[in-house]
């Protein structure tokens, strides 16, 4: 069986396809043939060695995202040929989905949707349920007012589409001009590149995707969620009611069947960058590296 794997930290030259042995798939597991994966960032920061002590022991098989067929359903109902996708929590697990055969919890697998092929639907899993549960966490009801911070990268441009299917308003802070054009047609209504066009304390709560720290826009009494782990916890909002997290992605077959009507309802569109083959892993991280993506980069078994 292939598999994606480093035995050490580096630059993308240490990633090999090397051969290792088929996963036995244990009780509660769903075996799944891969089609298709992506990278994320936490891939590209686990090959570098920027994770530190949270990182399984190497050798090891990276990636998060999966789309594929099932081999083995086990007793979760899922039948062999059923096309599934599902997030491995590769660095909390050591169970990377960069492999021909894949052994995850049943628990952590959905339904694909049916409306997009399985290399669309890999870019799915990870950003996601990062922001599905974000946004559960940050309960934005319909007619409250949202602020998404990043609202065109992988996560913020699912959490706009998603939060506007629920019936948020949501203005949009975005990087570049150019991504201005994708968080208007996805439904937000102010977009801005400039911090300075928020107004003071007007949000009911901000969803913040890179560590923009915009928290005089929350209102008092309101919420703040990021998920920019790397850029540190919040600052305490607490003398103005407003709660706060850094919210951490975990896996989530319930969640992934919710995202997937999302899909098939076409609410939620999804966007794929580029596409490369299992052998030219190493030229898919460079040019991850290289940035400026409008969408994921998905990885063909």
């Amino acid at each position: 069986m292939r598999a994606i794997q480093i035995d050490r930290f580096g630059t993308p030259d240490v990633l090999d396809v090397v051969d290792t042995p088929e996963p036995e798939p244990g009780t509660g597991e769903v075996l799944v043939r891969t089609v298709a994966t992506s990278i994320n960032p936490v891939d590209d920061k686990t090959r570098e060695g920027a994770i530190g002590e949270g990182t399984p022991p190497l050798p090891m098989t990276l990636g998060w995202d999966l789309a594929g067929i099932v081999v083995d359903g086990g007793s979760s109902g899922l039948r062999a040929g059923e096309r599934v996708i599902a997030m491995s929590h590769q660095l909390g697990s050591g169970r990377g989905t960069w492999a021909d055969l894949v052994a995850l919890p049943a628990r952590a697998v959905a339904p694909a949707p049916q409306t997009v092929s399985l290399a669309e639907a890999a870019v799915l899993p990870l950003p996601g349920l990062t922001a599905w549960q974000t946004l559960d966490w940050l309960a934005v009801k319909a007619g409250e007012r949202l602020l998404i911070a990043g609202a065109a990268g992988a996560v913020g441009g699912l959490a706009l589409q998603i939060a506007r299917a629920r019936g948020v308003k949501v203005d949009a802070l975005v990087s570049r001009d150019a991504q201005i054009a994708f968080a208007r047609e996805h439904g937000a209504d102010l977009v801005t590149t400039d911090r300075r066009a928020l107004q003071d304390r007007s949000y009911d709560a901000v969803f913040d995707t890179f560590g923009a720290f915009v928290t005089e826009a929350v209102a008092d009494g309101g919420r703040y969620a990021s998920i920019a782990t790397q850029a540190g916890p919040v600052p305490d909002l607490s003398s103005r009611g407003v709660r706060t997290t850094v919210n951490q992605v975990r896996e989530d077959g319930a969640g992934l069947n919710e995202l997937t009507k999302l899909v098939d309802r076409g609410s939620l569109r999804l966007r794929v960058h580029s596409t490369f083959g299992l052998h030219e892993i190493q030229a898919a991280h460079e040019r991850f590296l290289q940035g400026s993506l409008a969408g994921k980069i998905t990885v063909i078994f």
